[in-house]
């Protein structure tokens, strides 16, 4: 019975919906649907970065999505305009679950007089003028439906035409010490004379003489004392430009400003008010309850002392100070004046802050699917106690699991599916500075954290073997400005403890030694450092991100083993009666983007990374070696499922791929990308790479690297994607396609990959591959 009823209202349903497939029957009188842009045409004779700019803001300002957009676009619809047929079907309709339906998957008609385009062709004329093309012209046209009198799309044609540039620059009626300061930091002036005229060029230049005088003092100096006059007619498609001080702007703005007397109040965790005080040095305290942060903490935050000149840079730095401390809430800086004299020159700092709360937790799950057929869910939970010490100390403490089966792939007289699982704990202690300033300059305790580790985690393989791992390490973290950062661990030591190995795995490391030596019980001893650079994120502007780190281990237990007489290469030295790996490990990466306009940019990527084992120990644990392959790597391939070099991994072993690892690494990478439809973008990628050994192993010939056969045995893939830019997350979806392999397929040619479809690769994934 329940069944005949669902099948009546579904039948009701679709018959009312296709006798209202008409998607104008309920259109206001005199009204027209909106069904897209069907041409917008921008005719651009210069092609430059700033008309660039202009076009993307005019095509900004004129889109508008009709009905059954495709992903919002303003010219491409769906061919289902379901949220219309519902509109049209309920619209009239009583009732509670007619309304329901209606609200729910109801779409208003989008309609021409909605869009008004008249009003958007204004629009884009003003942006035209805001550019500089003074003579460009914004025109529209409404195209009705060939079949439908009540549909419309809309014709856009924008003529840009030459844009006026600047002739000549002049700074007047500034006083002599203002004056002063702007000429010595002219050369960063934002406006020069042969730019495009640019409104937003100007409001950038009023900021940026704004902050250059409140960095010297000019406390109630804004950006809107600074007017401008321009002047069109001395030079055809010429602007003369005068900067001017606005003659309005009050006195306190002419003069610069010294701090006096400098407070802090602590509000407690509910906001509640400071009931007590306290004077370190000349910094006064108010505090609720009792002091929970160090005096000394609090005036180490402070960037300027009473008696300085007024700063917004120290003032900016002063509260990512206090908020890199990560005990407060939010930081409040309040400057008043010591009195109302026509003279007074000195402002007092009141700075407001809201204690945090000292507990934090969190709990993340999370499910992977991996490239070697495992998939299952795991779980981390983490709690944060802020403050520890009184000094913006923290500790964090986390657990961590996670449960893996494998899919479609068998293990030989099993009788079942691999299922791994994995847990495991961390400790840190952060400290928000260095922690021994006598080691380092004092400087850096403005900018770096110190960090204490302690990790274990127990990894069960099933039907091969159990691991367990410890470990510890010290870390500095260092940013010296916004661009860079350094990434130092003097210290860090892990065990690695093989247990419980089953008759599979004593197969399969009989046949691997290498990889039987990579998981062997062992300490490694390592010291870190790398070094970041990251280039401004900014509009149109060229990008480079760099990366270098060093990794040495064993060393320095292999020098203290000298010292007393034993040779630095000699092998089989223990610590507590395991050995330790020794190797030195570099990676260089270098990353470029160059935008060609606003829509299309050149993406390239370069890694070379080279680890060397030995004295203690010739082969390098298993975890430190170097891979290719995948959604991040060379896509028209799987996770190891290339090199080393030349090697020719056994077709009828299903482990094959534990053995596809290497010494020596060089990857490189080509993107171009372009918008595609609104948010959603594509790619067309080339990716080259392999792995080699750095010394001969019989198991796998051709793994050497040799210097005659680097460039032949790199693997080239090409390939396209999509992805789905939703600002906060980017969707990725990639194909690859191999071209070339570095071993002998049986194939002549460049082009040797056996079959088109074994040379395939899909990827969907999170994020940008690089």
């Amino acid at each position: 019975m329940r069944s005949k009823i669902k099948i009546v209202v579904s039948l009701s349903l679709m018959i009312v919906l296709l006798a209202s497939c008409y998607t104008t029957r309920n259109l206001p009188e005199g009204e027209v649907l909106y069904t897209g842009i069907k041409n917008l045409t921008i005719d651009d004779t210069e092609n430059t970065k700033a008309s660039e700019t202009a076009k993307e803001e005019i095509e900004a300002a004129l889109a508008y999505a009709p009905n059954n957009a495709f992903l919002g676009s303003s010219s491409v619809r769906t061919p289902f305009p379901v949220g219309l047929w519902v509109y049209n079907a309920f619209v009239n309709r009583k009732g509670a679950v007619n309304k329901w339906i209606f609200e729910t998957m109801g779409a208003e008609p989008v309609l021409i007089s909605a869009v008004n385009p008249e009003i958007r062709v204004r629009v884009a004329k003003n942006l035209l003028n805001e550019h500089g093309f003074f003579n460009g012209t914004a025109s529209y046209e409404i195209i009705p439906d060939k079949k439908d009198s009540l549909k419309a799309k809309i014709n856009y044609n924008i003529v840009m035409n030459e844009a006026y540039t600047y002739d000549s620059i002049r700074h007047i009626r500034f006083r002599h010490r203002a004056d002063t300061i702007m000429q010595m930091y002219k050369h960063r002036q934002i406006i020069k004379p042969g730019d495009n005229f640019n409104v937003m060029s100007l409001e950038e230049e009023r900021q940026r003489i704004s902050t250059l005088l409140r960095n010297e003092g000019y406390y109630y100096f804004r950006p809107e004392h600074i007017v401008y006059q321009a002047d069109t007619t001395i030079s055809p498609g010429k602007v003369s430009l005068r900067v001017m001080r606005n003659q309005s702007m009050p006195r306190n703005a002419l003069r610069p400003w010294k701090i006096g007397k400098v407070s802090v109040s602590l509000y407690g965790y509910e906001n509640e008010k400071p009931t007590d005080s306290l004077l370190y040095k000349d910094l006064m305290i108010y505090y609720e309850g009792k002091l929970r942060i160090r005096p000394t903490v609090l005036y180490r935050q402070l960037k300027f002392k009473s008696g300085n000149y007024y700063s917004e840079r120290r003032q900016e730095r002063t509260q990512e100070s206090f908020s890199k401390l990560g005990i407060f809430r939010y930081t409040d800086m309040q400057y008043m004046p010591r009195d109302t004299s026509r003279r007074c020159d000195t402002l007092d700092l009141h700075i407001s802050t809201i204690y945090d709360y000292p507990l934090d937790g969190e709990l993340e799950f999370n499910f992977k699917a991996k490239s070697n057929d495992h998939m299952g869910p795991g779980t981390v939970f983490s709690l944060t106690k802020r403050n520890l010490f009184g000094g913006g100390e923290s500790l964090t403490g986390s657990v961590n699991g996670s449960y893996e089966w494998q899919t479609g792939r068998r293990i030989d007289d099993a009788g079942g599916v691999i299922n791994s699982y994995e847990f495991g704990a961390s400790l840190a202690l952060t400290f928000p500075r260095v922690v021994f300033p006598g080691l380092l300059y004092k400087g850096l305790d403005n900018y770096s954290s110190t960090t204490f580790r302690l990790n274990g985690n127990q990894l069960n393989r099933a039907h091969f073997f159990k691991m367990l791992s410890l470990g510890g390490s010290l870390t500095y973290e260092y940013r010296p400005t916004r661009k860079s950062q350094h990434i130092i661990t003097p210290f860090r030591l892990s065990y690695n403890k093989l247990t419980d190995p089953t008759p599979a795995y004593d197969t399969l490391s009989a046949a691997n030694p290498a990889l039987r030596q990579s998981l062997q019980d062992q300490f490694i001893p390592a010291i870190y450092y790398s070094y970041t650079y990251d280039s401004p994120v900014r509009k149109w502007r060229d990008r480079i991100w760099w990366e270098f780190s060093v990794t040495e281990a064993g060393n320095l237990i292999s020098g203290i083993y000298a010292l007393n007489g034993k040779s630095f290469n000699k092998r089989d030295k223990t610590i507590l009666g395991n050995p330790y790996a020794q190797f030195v490990k570099l990676t260089n990466e270098l990353r470029y983007n160059r935008w060609i306009d606003r829509n299309q940019s050149v993406v390239g990527r370069i890694m070379v990374g080279a680890i060397y084992s030995y004295g203690n120990a010739r082969i390098s644990p298993y975890n430190e070696q170097f891979f290719v392959g995948g959604s991040n790597s060379l896509r028209a391939f799987t996770i190891r499922s290339i090199g080393p070099g030349r090697f020719v991994p056994d077709k009828n072993n299903r482990y094959a791929y534990i053995d596809q690892t290497g010494d020596f690494k060089i990857e490189a990478n080509l993107e171009y990308r372009f918008r595609l439809l609104g948010d959603l973008q594509g790619a067309l990628f080339l990716d080259a790479g392999n792995v080699w050994l750095l010394r001969q192993d019989e198991n796998r010939p051709g793994g050497y690297l040799s210097d005659g056969n680097l460039l032949k045995d790199l693997a080239l893939g090409t390939g396209a994607g999509v992805r789905y830019d939703m600002d906060f997350l980017v969707v990725r979806f990639d194909v690859g396609v191999g071209l070339h392999l570095p071993y002998d397929t049986g194939k002549k040619g460049y082009y040797n990959i056996p079959k088109f479809k074994d040379g395939l690769g899909f990827h969907l994934a999170i994020g940008y591959p690089f």
